[in-house]
């Protein structure tokens, strides 16, 4: 830790707010929010605390820190959230979900339509939702139109079109499902008394609803209205069994969100559900990966704000499992104990835990299949020990410019990008394949040598004999040939090389485990020539930045740690690039770029 990150975290108040921790290259890495500033920020660099391997690297990488005051912890978790969405720090646990959910929308137009839509515009009319299913939704859009005479025609209905009789009644007049406003057979008063009645159902307040068509259907029976009491006594039949089939338990319990978690030490699995009047009228299930060791009730905190800012939520409740640390004046937190609030925490808990039981049984399913891969593999290949961990080593080079390799990782016979290795190539000059791969392997055996970790049961060289003969010259400058079983696989016909064996040997071609061997020298060579491309292209637009006369290395460094990269340069408007090299150097970079796209 600096002296200039520790003046820092002395400094910080005793108070409540968000911190914000940036990297060397000035990035913002991982966003928090602490009931005290000063506590939460110190507890990160307390050589006592016990973290996760995680969150030490977190901590390596901290170079600057920042943070901003909130009046309570609520307000915190508001900032919090924002930072995080705008800027995706990569520590931070992120509620990703692009699935847009349906609504049911009362439009803004004489004689207000109910249609169902997916594009939420406040202008266009009045939102009801979102709704999980399609299903559930037309069974509510389905129940509003059996009980109310609602058009389904999109006619303009203004009351000059209706004057001139430009409109005809359709087949929907006649089925009795309309009472035909675009002919004046229906005045709009009376019209939008129906929309308002279906409004308490898109709602969910069911049971206005039923008491204004009980007291009507009294009123009609004693008028001796018979037909008509028998109108209502069958709209009342089809609402009560639309409550039986979503009521979950007391009707009395309205207007409450409901949250759970359960989780392991890398995801958490969330349900999420709205309740009105003992009816769930929106379900969600969350999955979060965990990029450090948040708490559950950290993780809860912020996926219930998110979800509750999602769905539009002002309900003044919260059920949940665990109780969460935040207060909101606005927002109650209860965690029930007995009784029917228990029994939606315990349906909601349902949810999570099948979503984590569902999530385990996959993860068992491929962890079987790729042992049985991993099992024909030591056993084609002879090998003594299974291969639970493959490294595999690709070069990159055109023409013998910007020479790199990679080095990917597998585990238990899946990717594990967290190992994945970049080099530049340092000793050897020039387009050299042989060199180069002998400089990368015995690299990286060396240093995991030094520092004591764990080696490979397998080592995947991309190349035949030559590139093979490289990397074993390597292993036994290292002394750890023979140590590790090492193979090369030669492109053209898939063959598999053995060191000091002249002839290849050939796996079946529909074979589990030579299809594994490709997906790890395919992925390798992927990494390389991506990695590859990247430094190319950088040294393009570095050199290209410095030739535009008038602007140097110093201003190209400032545009690249403001920017972060190239792209980003590219994309900046005139004025942004203005802010930080001003307006004239700002000037010079945009009319290269025009230039060179022209």
């Amino acid at each position: 830790m600096s002296n200039a990150l520790k003046e820092k975290v002395a400094s910080l108040p005793d108070s409540p707010g968000i911190y914000r921790f940036y990297d060397r290259d000035e990035v913002l890495i991982y966003v928090g929010k602490a009931k005290s500033l000063k506590k939460r920020v110190g507890s990160y660099f307390n050589k006592q605390s016990q973290y996760n391997r995680k969150t030490e690297k977190l901590v390596s990488e901290i170079r600057k820190i920042e943070f901003t005051l909130a009046n309570t912890e609520f307000d915190a978790l508001l900032l919090e959230n924002n930072f995080i969405k705008q800027n995706q720090p990569k520590y931070n646990i992120l509620l990703k979900d692009d699935k847009t959910f349906p609504y049911l929308c009362i439009l803004k137009e004489p004689f207000p339509r109910i249609i169902y839509t997916r594009k939420y515009n406040p202008r266009q009319g009045e939102y009801f939702g979102p709704y999980t299913s399609v299903v559930s939704m037309k069974s509510v859009l389905e129940l509003v139109r059996k009980l109310y005479s609602i058009r389904t025609c999109n006619l303009l209905l203004s009351p000059e079109n209706i004057a001139k009789a430009k409109f005809k009644v359709c087949l929907e007049y006649h089925l009795g499902n309309c009472k035909g406003p675009c002919e004046g057979l229906q005045d709009e008063h009376s019209y939008l008394e129906e929309i308002a009645l279906a409004r308490n159902i898109l709602k969910g307040n069911l049971s206005v609803v039923e008491n204004y068509f009980q007291l009507h259907m009294q009123e009609a029976a004693a008028a001796m209205e018979f037909e008509r009491a028998g109108v209502f006594k069958h709209k009342l039949e089809l609402l009560e069994k639309f409550q039986t089939k979503s009521l979950v338990v007391n009707r009395k319990l309205t207007n409450i969100d409901v949250i759970t978690i359960t989780s392991t030490t890398q995801e958490a699995f969330i349900n999420y559900l709205q309740i009105i009047e003992g009816a769930i009228v929106f379900s969600k299930n969350v999955e979060v990966r965990k990029k450090l060791d948040e708490s559950d009730d950290d993780i809860l905190s912020m996926v219930a704000q998110q979800l509750r800012q999602e769905t539009n939520s002002t309900h003044p409740v919260l059920f949940s499992n665990i109780a969460l640390s935040v207060s909101n004046e606005s927002i109650e937190n209860i965690v029930p104990q007995i009784g029917d609030k228990k029994k939606l925490v315990d349906l909601s808990l349902k949810n999570a835990l099948y979503l984590k039981v569902k999530k385990e049984i996959a993860k068992e399913e491929v962890k079987t299949k790729n042992l049985g891969v991993l099992m024909d593999l030591q056993k084609g290949l002879q090998l003594k020990v299974l291969p639970r961990v493959i490294e595999c080593f690709d070069n990159s080079n055109l023409q013998g410019t910007d020479p790199v390799a990679s080095m990917v990782r597998f585990l238990d016979g899946k990717p594990d990008k967290g190992g994945y290795r970049h080099f530049n190539i340092k000793t050897v000059v020039g387009s050299d394949d042989f060199a180069s791969m002998k400089e990368i392997v015995g690299r990286r055996y060396l240093r995991l040598k030094s520092e004591n970790s764990e080696l490979p049961q397998l080592i995947i060289v991309d190349g035949g004999k030559g590139q093979l003969s490289s990397a074993v010259e390597a292993l036994r400058e290292l002394d750890l040939y023979g140590k590790i079983p090492i193979i090369g696989i030669a492109k053209r016909l898939e063959e598999i090389y053995y060191p000091e064996d002249p002839l290849p040997l050939h796996i079946h071609k529909k074979s589990q485990s030579l299809l594994l061997i490709q997906q790890i020298r395919d992925e390798a060579h992927r990494f390389a020539i991506t990695f590859h491309r990247q430094k190319r292209s950088s040294h393009n637009l570095v050199t290209a930045l410095e030739q535009i006369p008038g602007i140097g290395e110093k201003t190209v460094d400032i545009l690249l740690s403001t920017f972060k990269s190239f792209k980003k340069i590219q994309d900046a408007s005139q004025a942004e690039l203005a802010e930080v090299i001003g307006d004239s150097k700002a000037a010079l970079v945009k009319s290269w770029q025009q230039k060179k796209e022209s």
